[in-house]
């Protein structure tokens, strides 16, 4: 169950897009498929009614399937804080075969980037010996680094803002060499190392295991000085020694290029193109460090999989659709423009909803829908069917109802529908564009394009109050949007009788599909509920003439 699948419906959902999502995506869930249900827009009244009724969660919004850095097999990181040792950021690349780390402060959040050649630019330029004064390296480091033993002192009294001196000069020489908050580097000669301490050194390091003297340790000690011990030899303490400053310090930090994980692949190319580094980190929105991205990871993205439902045309899918691998495609309307790459499950059907298919396919699988499941799937039946009055409606509808309704627990269909509907139709408080987006699609037809809404009401003198502001709405939609024809059908539950408000060049194509005499922008059709069966169908048959 690695490779999620999102099921999704159609832009603008009704309750039939939303409910057979859910429903289609527990199947899946069941059959042994990540499957996440998901909504292409905000849900209606009627579908709101119906989830909370049955206690189903409302599914996330999906605005794109675009392939995202998300979706790429990005490097790993492995995070480092900005006081560690170059040494041990060093060992960390060669351990886990990488060339850069990036550096995070207490709370994750990505300070800079340390690359293999920033690490090796900056010890092969170190040429000054007061690195570690500069870089304000901890003893902590340094003890690591040479992996030496504390004798005395602690970080308190490690206050170097001099330089590292080797003392390989005879003790009345030293003073030549050796000025206060020096580190000084030297064997077991104990005449050496008291001259070192005289001199004001801040920390003193006795090479090839040097055990030091008890008069070297109280005299350290009585003046707050560092003394440490290793074992390593002197030449290879003072190629170490450097090693021990912080990555901090060789970090890149400044005009440091990251992207978000979110980041959509079409937007970070070029940046990637025009700057051509090795990799670029990628951060969360809170940004913290999720690995690293390098051009070659361009050529390994992950298409997102989608299984669509109650919908197969371009202009009312998902944005993106042309980036993502469609799995399935669950239907009850009429085969749209949608290409795929290779073959594909398809299941379209003449029946009313898209919930009779799924409700079907639960139990030819021989798998008993949930209680709350077998509810959303009725709902959303008898929402399209209109409680089985439009002609969309088959006998194999009503017989899934009723089956389904005996699972939810629906005593009686038809009180459960009238109150549904009742939900649903009411359009208090909804604006104009609530309004007219509740359930609209967009079709091409030919050369035209051609915008279809539909409104179910029992409530058509609220509409008739909005009337001239919502053709206003729609001729503004056609001259902004290019539509060559606007149509809404405001549809009353009751009498199943539609108005159509209209606007648009081609307002004739209405009068040619339903051989009537239009008004000025209105024409009542009586018996017509259906866009899918009897509006679609003639406006297509209107345009081809």
């Amino acid at each position: 169950m690695d490779k999620l699948v999102f099921v999704t419906g159609h832009k603008n959902p009704d309750t039939d897009s939303i409910c057979s999502a859910i429903a289609y995506a527990e199947l899946k869930k069941k059959l042994g498929v990540n499957a996440v249900p998901k909504r292409l827009g905000d849900i209606n009244r009627e579908t709101e009614f119906v989830l909370k009724h049955f206690g189903v969660e409302i599914p996330e919004h999906l605005f794109t399937v675009k392939t995202q850095v998300a979706d790429l097999n990005v490097d790993q990181a492995f995070p480092v804080s900005p006081d560690i040792s170059i040494k041990t950021a060093w060992h960390l690349m060669k351990k886990n075969n990488i060339k850069t780390i990036p550096v995070i402060d207490d709370h994750e959040r990505l300070l800079g980037i340390v690359t293999l050649s920033d690490i090796t630019n900056n010890y092969m330029d170190a040429l000054d010996n007061n690195t570690i004064a500069s870089t304000r390296t901890t003893l902590r480091n340094i003890a690591e680094t040479l992996n030496a033993t504390l004798i005395c002192g602690s970080q308190e009294d490690f206050e170097t803002t001099g330089k590292v001196v080797v003392a390989a000069v005879e003790p009345d020489d030293l003073h030549s060499f050796v000025e206060p908050g020096d580190i000084v580097i030297t064997g077991n000669r104990l005449d050496i190392q008291l001259k070192a301490l005289e001199y004001g050194t801040t920390c003193l390091i006795l090479t090839c295991g040097g055990d030091p003297s008890q008069e070297l340790i109280e005299e350290a000690r009585s003046r707050n000085i560092v003394l440490l011990t290793t074992p390593i030899d002197t030449y290879t303490t003072v190629r170490l020694v450097n090693q021990s400053i912080p990555v901090g310090a060789v970090m890149t930090s400044q005009n440091l290029i990251s992207f978000n994980i979110d980041d959509f692949i079409d937007d970070i190319q070029d940046k990637m193109l025009k700057t051509r580094y090795r990799s670029y980190p990628i951060v969360d929105d809170n940004n913290r460090i999720q690995g690293f991205i390098s051009r070659y990871h361009l050529i390994s993205q992950r298409k997102k999989n989608v299984i669509l439902v109650d919908h197969n045309e371009k202009s009312q899918t998902v944005n993106g659709i042309e980036e993502a691998e469609i799995l399935e495609i669950i239907d009850h309307h009429r085969l749209g423009d949608i290409q795929t790459a290779s073959p594909i499950f398809l299941r379209n059907e003449p029946v009313g909803s898209t919930s009779t298919i799924v409700a079907n396919m639960f139990f030819e699988m021989g798998i008993r829908p949930s209680k709350s499941i077998a509810g959303i799937l009725c709902s959303a039946i008898l929402s399209d069917t209109l409680k089985f009055k439009s002609p969309t409606s088959t006998y194999v509808d009503r017989m899934t109802a009723e089956k389904l309704a005996e699972i939810a627990g629906i005593d009686d269909m038809d009180k459960y529908a009238n109150q549904m509907f009742k939900e649903g139709s009411s359009l208090q408080g909804k604006t104009l564009k609530e309004i007219f987006y509740q359930d609209f699609k967009d079709y091409t037809f030919g050369k035209y394009r051609i915008g279809i809404g539909q409104v179910f009401t029992m409530d058509k003198e609220k509409i008739s109050e909005m009337e001239d502001s919502l053709i206003a709405f729609m001729k503004q939609l056609c001259a902004e949007r290019g539509y060559h024809l606007l149509m809404l059908f405001v549809t009353d539950i009751l009498d199943q009788t539609s108005e159509v408000l209209f606007s648009g060049e081609e307002k004739e194509l209405i009068s040619l599909a339903f051989n009537v005499d239009l008004g000025e922008n209105s024409v009542c059709l009586p018996g017509i509920v259906s866009r899918k069966k009897q509006v679609v169908p003639l406006i297509s048959v209107a345009v081809d003439k």
